[in-house]
């Protein structure tokens, strides 16, 4: 935060600057203003013009060019004219160089008082604090998540509505066990954002676990106030399928979450929705749904992919080790656009990536013309990258028809 104030000053120096460098210079004004009016003969020469004029007048009625009513009526103009000239030549007396310093370090003060009150109200002092706060946790050789916790229920006390503060603690709450912790910080954070559908769903989440997954009124309300604001909120959907796969429901489960994962931006969230959906079909005795993309004509612009293992690997990994496809733009600014998983034991295989395979409506193949395709081996099955995986990828595949020769992608390489 010193640094932060420190660089306040610097920013503010060149706007006192710019209250104090007059005064610098008001003697040499002061001066050369008075020196001008001193030596200004604008007066005189418009009355040496007046005189002028009025002879002219004088001589032209001595030969008879005008008469007396045409010789009145001009000079009246013309004194008419000299009078407007002068007043306008009419200046209030000079003030003193030294005259209104004293306003200058007034204002000085007050543009610093504004500028440090109003970044306290509408800055982001709170949640740089918040940064220092973590970082000093991460960085201690004893720190902890209980470590954080503390630090963070003390910023709560010092920031009761800084949203930032819930919205950290909540998962961490959540993350140790701390049900009701957890409620009550979402609950907090609500209150300070509004009746907003992803933490009205997280707080369903929670209210449904610490309930021991079961769908009691309070759950259910929170549950049909989020559907009311969002029908396909992803975290509630997923709710709702736990909570049929509990009572055996495989088929409702199973299109809960179908939805849940059309919301989700998060890939290891789909990922193990989808392996419930998996689980959920082999208990009605159907065929995995992972399967679905590997073969058929493609829906929309895709990209046919022939995912091998270099003979090197060959045994590396289990035939139950997870196989994972993904499809990112190549900027890597997007979440994942499509994603296929299937068995080693499959290998080599054509998968066919398409709409079938987004992640989520917003983000799908048809928003890129090329994309990058990675594919991952993993022995457990997790979506996050261990030591050991096997991997390869490729870039700038172009996404259009799907009839086409496959794009061939080789897995060749070990993650360490």
């Amino acid at each position: 935060m010193t640094l932060l104030w420190i660089a306040f000053a610097v920013l503010l120096l060149p706007a006192l600057w710019l209250l104090i460098a007059p005064l610098r210079r008001a003697r040499a004004v002061h001066d050369a203003q008075r020196d001008h009016e001193t030596n200004d003969r604008t007066a005189e020469q418009n009355v040496a013009i007046f005189q002028r004029r009025l002879a002219s007048l004088e001589a032209a009625l001595e030969r008879g060019d005008i008469d007396q009513a045409r010789f009145e009526e001009s000079r009246l103009e013309l004194e008419r004219g000299l009078l407007e000239d002068t007043e306008s030549l009419k200046r209030a007396p000079l003030k003193a160089s030294a005259s209104g310093r004293l306003a200058v370090p007034v204002v000085m003060v007050l543009v610093v008082a504004v500028s440090v009150l109003w970044y306290q109200r509408e800055g982001a002092e709170g949640d740089l604090t918040l940064l220092a706060l973590q970082q000093e946790v991460q960085n201690h050789p004893d720190g902890s998540i209980e470590m954080l916790i503390e630090r963070l229920e003390g910023q709560a006390l010092r920031q009761p509505d800084n949203p930032n503060v819930w919205a950290s603690l909540f998962p961490l709450y959540r993350d140790m066990g701390q049900g009701r912790e957890a409620i009550h910080a979402l609950e907090r954070l609500i209150e300070i954002e509004g009746q907003q559908p992803s933490l009205l769903g997280n707080l369903a989440q929670i209210e449904f676990f610490v309930a021991d997954r079961q769908l009691t009124p309070r759950v259910q309300a929170l549950v049909d106030e989020t559907l009311a604001l969002d029908s396909s909120q992803p975290t509630v959907l997923g709710v709702l399928g736990i909570a049929a796969f509990d009572r055996s429901d495989y088929e409702a489960a199973i299109d809960h979450w179908r939805r849940a994962i059309a919301g989700m931006s998060d890939p290891a969230s789909g990922e193990a929705l989808r392996e419930g959906i998996r689980i959920a079909q082999e208990r009605l005795g159907m065929a995995p749904e992972a399967q679905e993309p590997i073969m058929g004509e493609g829906q929309g612009p895709g990209i046919r992919v022939r995912v091998s293992l270099d003979e090197a690997l060959n045994g590396r990994l289990g035939d139950d080790a997870t196989v994972f496809v993904v499809a990112r733009d190549l900027e890597g600014e997007l979440p994942p656009l499509a994603v296929a998983r299937f068995r080693a034991s499959d290998l080599p295989v054509e998968v066919v990536l398409d709409e079938r395979s987004a992640m989520s409506p917003e983000t799908s193949l048809a928003q890129v013309r090329e994309v990058r395709l990675m594919v991952r081996v993993s022995a457990s099955g997790d979506a996050t990258p261990q030591a050991g995986d096997l991997f390869g990828g490729t870039e700038g595949v172009p996404v259009g028809a799907t009839d086409g020769e496959p794009v061939e992608v080789v897995v060749d390489r070990v993650f360490d």
